[in-house]
């Protein structure tokens, strides 16, 4: 007779975190001001606040907006505030950078409000492979919290985990 087969990994208190689980919902748009401005240097006042006055901001509504100048201009401060201020009420989120800076700040929003509790005293595994953009900075701020917390931390997949941290029998 065989022996049945225990899957020890279920039947364990591992607690597997999967920050794709926590992905927002919603398009990813780099808004790149380059082209608005004059020879895609600089930035003149008048004709910037034209584009911004004649532009269709509810194109953008649920959207994530990175802006961004992809030219090397000197862009002023207000021209980043100016768009905001056009973009708050279409876009569910607008920081100043590129993707990877949108995905860490919506990161570090999910993570700062994430309930911990869970993750007291057990072994947490945090998941690796990915199929969405998860910024390195997100798994970074993510061991921050809960190393604390947690018994142990590994990286990866239950069957292949690479060991980060084991709190001291002391603890």
């Amino acid at each position: 007779m065989a022996k049945e087969i225990i899957n020890r990994v279920a039947s364990s208190k591992l607690i597997t975190i999967d920050l794709e689980d926590y992905y927002p919902q919603g398009k990813r748009v780099v808004f790149d001001i380059k082209n608005w401005l004059y020879e895609e240097l600089i930035l003149r006042e008048k004709d910037f606040r034209e584009q911004v006055k004649n532009h269709d901001w509810s194109q953008y509504k649920d959207n994530y907006i990175a802006l961004t100048c992809s030219s090397d201009a000197i862009i002023p401060s207000w021209a980043y505030l100016l768009l905001t201020a056009h973009l708050s009420s279409f876009s569910k989120k607008i920081i100043v950078g590129g993707l990877e800076m949108l995905e860490t700040v919506l990161y570090q929003e999910i993570i700062t409000d994430l309930d911990l509790s869970k993750y007291q005293n057990v072994p947490v595994i945090i998941k690796g492979c990915t199929n969405k953009p998860i910024p390195p900075s997100a798994y970074t701020l993510l061991i921050s919290k809960i190393q604390p917390l947690a018994k142990t931390i590994m990286f990866g997949e239950a069957c292949s985990t690479v060991p980060l941290f084991k709190k001291n029998a002391k603890n």
